[in-house]
């Protein structure tokens, strides 16, 4: 039998050569056409099958992070179908793609609860705002991690750096969780690199050439930094060989410590990706 076809993408545009492309299999961020580039990278090989998360783009990752939890790993919002709404053209600031997900069947037999969800995709000229929200429509609280696993596209990963972060201990998932102090450098990739910065509030920065790209988050504590390194990379069949070189992920993220909702409350965390003017500045010590 032949999985069901998956919906078409959305696509929007927004000012100046601003053009997003989602997908409401997962409320997925496909696309982000900016200042004449792609800044978002989807893997050639990506899997589009109703059930398999989309490698690339931006997954939402819900209810919980990773294998923090006892459901699917990282959540099933990234393999299940939201639904698309539509804006009101009256509207001038309704310039944005919007997605929303319920409780169901299939959601409670992961996560015994009742809530909604919602994905709000708004481009600017030189920005992008990508926002999640959750609402408790349960008789009971409860809590659950979430993260925007943003993909994003560089020139070569050998060359890339993230500000921002050097004053932060960290997690390393690369050894097994273990407990990092500040490195008090940029983030560098040489291998795997697989790191949860807890409480990271002010802006980072990604810087590949001659480009540099800052990173803002709203509501989110945590920031995940990873990329799967050439020997992890080689066994993920949804990865083009030598793919792992053009993507950097910089995800806003709560992972360490849980949202908690009681009944009738809601939360929304946000990430704001910025483009900015030459890297030059941050080659000093960098």
């Amino acid at each position: 039998m032949n999985a069901p076809a998956l919906p078409a993408p959305l696509i929007l545009n927004g000012p100046g050569d601003a053009r997003v492309e989602a997908s409401a299999f997962g409320a997925h961020l496909l696309s982000w056409h900016c200042r004449g580039q792609e800044r978002l990278y989807l893997s050639p090989n990506a899997g589009f099958g109703a059930g398999k998360a989309i490698r690339g783009g931006v997954p939402v990752i819900f209810p919980q992070f990773g294998e923090r939890g006892d459901g699917p790993r990282h959540g099933f919002a990234r393999t299940l179908t939201w639904e698309a709404e539509s804006a009101d053209p009256a509207d001038p600031q309704a310039a944005r793609l919007s997605f929303r997900l319920a409780d169901r069947e299939e959601t409670r037999r992961h996560w015994p609860h009742r809530f909604e969800a919602g994905l709000d995709i708004e481009p600017g000229a030189d920005r992008l705002r990508i926002a999640l929200s959750v609402r408790n429509r349960d008789r009971n609280a409860f809590e659950f991690s979430a993260a925007l696993h943003t993909y994003l596209a560089v020139s070569d990963i050998a060359t890339t750096l993230v500000h921002g972060l050097e004053d932060r201990p960290y997690l390393d998932s690369a050894q097994a969780g273990a407990a990092c102090p500040p490195s008090d450098a940029p983030v560098r990739f040489d291998g795997e690199v697989d790191r949860i910065y807890a409480d990271t509030r002010r802006p980072l920065r990604i810087t590949d050439g001659e480009q540099m790209l800052r990173c803002e988050a709203e509501g989110f504590a945590d920031t995940v930094v990873w990329n799967p390194g050439e020997a992890l990379a080689a066994g993920m069949a949804d990865l083009a060989p030598g793919g792992h070189r053009r993507f950097v992920c910089v995800e806003a993220a709560q992972v360490l410590q849980p949202v908690r909702l009681e009944p009738g409350e809601a939360w929304t965390g946000a990430q704001i990706l910025i483009l900015e003017g030459s890297a030059a500045q941050y080659r000093i010590g960098g």
